[in-house]
């Protein structure tokens, strides 16, 4: 098995277990959601959600294009989470600020990592 080919089951296991995170810790994730999105428990529901389909779409051939697209509109989708965490981590002058700060580049990372899965 080629390492591209590991690289993908890595990815979609990292957003199948993000996406029950959404389930076992909302606590966790409502803390980042920014303030002025709507609805914040139901939209760290959708998001977990949205994580486990692109995690399950990456892992099947016939379907990892569609998934590799949706994992890429998905990283871009939650990046603004990431600035909100950072910004909180900032006002509260809690640690890990800068590990916050070095997570927000990891996204082009992540959203590169998926690219690699569109055929």
């Amino acid at each position: 098995m080629a390492i591209l080919e590991i690289s993908k089951y890595v990815l979609a296991g990292m957003l199948i277990i993000a996406g029950i995170l959404h389930f076992l810790k909302p606590k966790f994730y409502l803390k980042i959601m920014p303030d002025y999105l709507p609805a914040p428990l139901l939209l760290v529901i959708l998001s977990g959600i949205a994580e486990i389909i692109c995690g399950l779409l990456l892992v099947f051939p016939n379907t990892q294009t569609i998934g590799a697209y949706l994992t890429i509109a998905l990283f871009v989708a939650v990046f603004p989470a990431n600035i909100e965490m950072s910004r909180k981590y900032y006002l509260r002058r809690k640690k890990g600020f800068w590990l916050t700060i070095l997570r927000l580049p990891l996204q082009l990372a992540l959203i590169w990592w998926a690219y690699q899965f569109i055929r």
